[in-house]
């Protein structure tokens, strides 16, 4: 068993923050599967615009397309969606092995729509048949036209990554909709087993804004002791009574995924992100170069459930130190916006 691998014993998933034609033609996205334990797939508009800008078979696909009357986003999809099929394909195992709780793809509805939850729907419904995979997940922004839509598509039964979280307060009212969605589709008569959904909360961001204005004892400690008080809460609600009726009728809790796990700052670990949040029921979706360094050093141990009592006293001197946390994360979301926004035009303008 090699480092990646063992994590998987204490209950984490370990899922890939890249997709690309090279990766699946290679065999390299395989071998990851295989060898290192790889239980699905995250992409974004940025992982997709390097990709094509750099890979010749989609060029050659492209020049095709632009034969049809297609608009720059339809050419996108166009290319992107057998990828996201591939891969689907690739994982379905996992994804039937396990029972439905691995072997995920996740494509992104347009950035575009972060404050449309009425096009944010239709986006992800129109995505969700054209894939027509089953462990497929439909990537929408945490804002909240995103939660909005998430509920509604919860209810209608389609997989959700809802992404973009910074803060506690963005993640309860992420999981207010989940579990509104869940108890919708269960009053409507439908199944709830079939339905996941995961919570991607992004740390190095979190860390890189903060760290100037934190004395040096404090640097680098704000995003885990965050990401450790939302598992805290993750496991009162979803492993109290406030789930027990939907758990009875066989759904799925919404997972934490740690995101934006490639450490920034080079004073800190290369695998800071990883090893300090390993434990059950959650995943952590990692950049190549992270998978690289974890393989070659890091140390797998349940980690994520200890340490509260300090994480509290850190995200309490943050707070005394007059920086609000919950306003912090609204601006990081907005600047993560901002930036999938540009990544996704700088990829229209690819495939106009």
């Amino acid at each position: 068993m090699n480092r990646l691998q063992a994590i998987r014993p204490f209950g984490q998933r370990l899922w890939l923050d890249n997709l690309s034609r090279e990766l699946l033609a290679s065999g390299a996205l395989s071998r990851l599967v295989e060898e290192d334990g790889i239980a699905g797939v995250t992409s974004n508009p940025t992982i997709f615009h390097k990709a094509i800008a750099s890979d010749p078979r989609y060029q050659q696909d492209l020049a095709a397309l632009k034969l049809h009357a297609l608009d720059a986003e339809q050419s996108y999809e166009e290319l992107v969606i057998p990828d996201i099929r591939a891969a689907c394909d690739l994982l379905a195992p996992q994804y039937r092995t396990s029972g439905g709780d691995d072997g995920y793809v996740s494509l992104e509805v347009s950035p575009q729509l972060a404050n449309d939850a009425a096009g944010t729907l239709a986006a992800a419904r129109r995505l969700w048949r054209a894939v027509d995979r089953p462990n497929l997940m439909i990537k929408v922004p945490a804002t909240a036209a995103g939660v909005e839509a998430l509920r509604t598509l919860i209810r209608e039964g389609i997989n959700v990554n809802i992404t973009l979280l910074f803060s506690l307060v963005q993640v309860e009212a992420v999981w207010d909709g989940y579990l509104t969605g869940l108890q919708q589709r269960l009053e409507d008569g439908n199944d709830v087993k079939h339905v996941k959904a995961v919570a991607s909360f992004f740390l190095s961001r979190v860390d890189s804004l903060l760290d100037p204005q934190l004395p040096e004892e404090l640097r680098g400690k704000v995003a885990i002791a965050l990401a450790k008080a939302a598992y805290a809460r993750y496991r009162q609600r979803f492993h109290g009574p406030e789930f027990a009726a939907l758990k009875a009728a066989g759904a799925r809790p919404q997972y934490l995924l740690w995101a934006s796990t490639g450490t920034k700052n080079p004073a800190f670990s290369d695998v800071l992100y990883v090893e300090s949040l390993i434990g059950q029921e959650t995943v952590n979706t990692v950049p190549d170069a992270t998978l690289a360094a974890f393989r070659d050093h890091g140390v797998a141990l349940e980690t994520l459930p200890r340490g509260l009592e300090d994480a509290m006293t850190v995200l309490h001197r943050v707070g005394a130190s007059g920086i609000d946390l919950a306003a912090l994360g609204e601006k990081l979301q907005q600047d993560g916006l901002k930036l999938f926004v540009e990544s996704y035009q700088a990829l229209l303008e690819l495939t106009a």
